[in-house]
């Protein structure tokens, strides 16, 4: 699946949780995401306003929506990543 379909299917499987999700500003979710988490963003899986952030080491994954206004939420998180994750595999597990 290509990457921009993948973010827009994980967005549109967030869209229900975004009311419990955790927003603060950009700058302080990306510290807390490499700090407390040890993520980085994934090459090839941004779109406009989200990004997947993820650890190769923890196994971990963060859906990040940027909002206009400079903060961020995480609508989505997850374990079990891996480079060569399933994106088809990654959305059954959010469904």
């Amino acid at each position: 699946m290509k990457p921009v379909l993948t973010i827009t299917a994980l967005i549109f499987s967030a869209s229900a949780a975004m009311a419990d999700s955790v927003c603060m500003s950009s700058a302080e979710m990306e510290a807390s995401l490499v700090d407390w988490y040890d993520e980085a963003p994934v090459a090839g899986q941004e779109n406009k306003d989200t990004q997947i952030w993820a650890s190769e080491r923890n196994g971990t994954w963060s859906l990040v929506q940027y909002l206009p206004d400079g903060n961020s939420c995480v609508l989505e998180t997850g374990e079990d990543w891996n480079d060569g994750s399933d994106a088809g595999a990654l959305l059954a597990q959010l469904n």
